[in-house]
């Protein structure tokens, strides 16, 4: 499976390329920065130099070719303003749904965010998580809206840490709390859903709890493919 990941240098991404080049896949990693080529190289994955802000979907299309799946998964920045929470977290994740489409991609992950679901409006909070929040509700809402076109899923994980993998989470559209969960089962999730196309259309929020991974998925419609079960990624990896 060809997967292009846009936001490539990111500790998700990161993880997520790793993960697949580990079980064959070919991932493809989307960087603005030319100096973050060789980590994206080191995680298995192919770097492509692209600015999320400064091209078009025909354009970014052409990075596209051939890909089975595009994977969402860029963000401004703790230490960005608003303007590039719009730019990058919306509209950024906007044209990779063009583009996908343009390409003839239909399948799309996108990595949100908890509270994406009801964002405060401008005139409750104008501070920039509240630009955070509205950018990526409208990320979800115009991803979601092209279903004639994409196999979207959205997935919002909880506070994430930087802890190994434990291949047991809580994955439902229902609320699961604001806990924690790692980045590597994050990773591991979006693989997961890549091989559950029956999840497209689904917003699932995610925390790290006492269910194996591939038993959560299937219980949202069962995983196709070479999918990773629950007690193989309660190893260590």
């Amino acid at each position: 499976m060809r997967v292009v990941i846009a936001g490539g240098h990111g500790k998700i991404a990161l993880l997520l390329a790793e993960q697949l080049a580990e079980r064959g896949d070919s991932p493809v990693g989307l960087i603005r920065n030319p100096d973050h080529a060789d980590d994206v190289r080191a995680a298995g994955a192919e770097p492509v130099e692209v600015d999320l802000e400064g091209t078009t979907p025909d354009r970014l299309a052409e990075h596209l070719a051939g890909a089975d799946a595009v994977v969402f998964a860029a963000g401004a920045g703790p230490d960005s303003g608003a303007e590039r929470k719009r730019t990058v977290d919306r509209d950024a994740a906007l044209l990779l749904a063009d583009a996908a489409i343009a390409a003839g991609v239909r399948r799309y992950l996108l990595v949100s965010s908890m509270g994406a679901d009801g964002p405060p409006s401008e005139t409750e909070d104008d501070s920039v998580w509240g630009t955070y929040l509205r950018a990526k509700s409208d990320a979800e809402k115009g991803v979601l809206a092209r279903k004639g076109d994409l196999d979207a899923t959205v997935l919002r994980p909880g506070r994430l840490t930087d802890e190994p993998a434990t291949g047991r989470v809580s994955l439902q559209e229902d609320k699961v709390g604001h806990e924690e969960v790692t980045r590597a089962d994050t990773a591991l999730t979006l693989i997961a859903l890549l091989d559950a196309p029956q999840t497209a259309g689904l917003v699932l929020e995610l925390i790290n709890g006492t269910v194996p991974l591939g038993t959560a998925v299937d219980a949202l419609g069962g995983a196709t493919g070479p999918s990773v079960h629950g007690d193989e990624l309660a190893g260590d990896r």
